[in-house]
């Protein structure tokens, strides 16, 4: 299995993949103008939008892999043979596990908020003592709720044994007994990566521009602007991972016995065992961007050449709350136990024959990594990790990708 080096930008994550593109309210922009009316006339403009946006994702997994294999190889016995050599050979064990979970991942994009439009408000040319009003007043809330909870439980016991084996009592012959190899090599590999939350709310139609202007009024006019504009963003993303690792690896080669042989040499040789283990733990990554602001540079307000007496209010009351709360609580218990031996070979109450016995090399690598707990607020998310998991990362590629990132 080819290990692939991979830069997590956006998120961490998952086999599992909520898409949501939500448009905001589509207004090329808000122009309202009252112009060239008579005296003593009451000209109103009253404009009120409600623009929300509620995305609540919430994914729970609980998952178990209980592995439990037992390879055997030899475990023979050759006795009280007369007249003729004795030769015990056995075979090779190979065992290979993978356990790989993905899950829980969430991906929210909101764009185009109803605060980012163009404004284009006038009052002008009205007569004397009239009486002229525009009200704006937009309200522009987004809510975003993304929830994981993954409970992953890997329990994987190898029990993996070659040799075993027993010649005694044997006479007139030579006596070989050979063990093969125990290999767990690449074998137990136990990868989990659950729990991503990407979010980017705004921003996708730009930031709009706004105009008030009072101009040219007559006398004793009243005139009123008042814009209201307000925009709330609630961004909550939590995650949640208890994830428990339990290996118990036993590889055993040799443990042959050939004793009280008469009349030739005897020859045991036990096999190598050679082991790894990888447990490879991810959970638990926050992204999120919010882009601020209702208006660019070109923001125009102007009161000019109204007639005496007259009474000019524009009133401009902006608000912009972001609030994003992320929090990671993960729980990673790792429990590996390895158990090589070689060897433990018996030779006792041979006559009239060399005795040579071998014991193989034992090769033990543990490799333990965990990842977690990392949030980026209107950031990027650098973390470099070892995966052997082509195809989550193949699908984060493929949402990134969707999202521009």
């Amino acid at each position: 299995m080819n290990k692939l080096q991979k830069k997590i930008v956006s998120a961490l994550a998952t086999s599992v993949l909520l898409l949501g593109t939500l448009p905001g309210v589509a207004f090329a922009g808000i122009s309202c103008t009252i112009s060239g009316n008579g005296s003593e006339t009451d000209s109103t403009c009253d404009f009120a939008s409600l623009h929300s946006v509620d995305v609540d994702q919430d994914n729970d997994m609980d998952v178990d892999n209980d592995v439990d294999v037992d390879a055997d190889t030899g475990d023979n016995s050759a006795d009280d043979n007369t007249g003729g050599n004795v030769d015990i050979k056995s075979g090779d064990v190979d065992v290979s596990v993978s356990a790989s979970t993905g899950g829980n991942t969430n991906t929210a994009q909101v764009e185009g908020t109803s605060t980012s439009q163009d404004y284009d408000l006038e009052i002008s040319g009205n007569g004397t003592e009239s009486d002229n009003n525009v009200e704006i007043d937009v309200t522009d809330e987004v809510d975003v709720d993304q929830d994981n909870d993954a409970d992953v439980d890997n329990d994987v016991d190898v029990d993996a044994d070659t040799g075993d084996n027993g010649a005694d009592d044997n006479t007139g012959g030579s006596v070989s007994i050979t063990s093969g190899d125990v290999s767990v090599n690449d074998g137990v590999q136990i990868q989990t990566a659950v729990n991503a939350n990407s979010a980017v709310v705004g921003g996708a139609n730009g930031l709009g521009s706004l105009s008030a202007k009072i101009l040219e009024n007559g006398s004793e006019t009243d005139n009123d602007v008042s814009l209201a504009l307000a925009s709330d963003v609630d961004l909550d993303q939590d995650n949640d991972a208890d994830v428990d690792n339990d290996v118990d690896v036993d590889a055993d080669t040799g443990d042959n016995g050939a004793d009280d042989n008469t009349g030739g040499d005897v020859d045991v040789d036990s096999g190598d065992v050679d082991v790894e283990v990888m447990v490879d733990t991810m959970a638990n990554f926050n992204q999120a961007e919010v882009e601020e602001g209702f208006f660019g540079d070109d923001v125009t307000l102007a009161i000019e050449e109204n007639g005496t007496e007259s009474d000019n209010n524009i009133e401009l009351d902006l608000t912009d709350e972001v609030d994003a709360d992320q929090d990671n609580d993960a729980d990673v218990d790792n429990d590996v136990d390895v158990d090589s031996e070689t060897g433990d070979t018996g030779t006792d109450d041979n006559t009239s024959g060399d005795v040579k016995v071998t014991t193989g090399d034992v090769t033990e690598n543990v490799s333990l990594e965990t990842t977690g707990n990392a949030n980026a607020f209107n950031g990027d998310m650098n973390l470099d990790v070892d995966v052997d998991f082509s195809e989550l990362m193949n699908l984060l590629n493929a949402l990134a990708s969707l999202l521009g990132l």
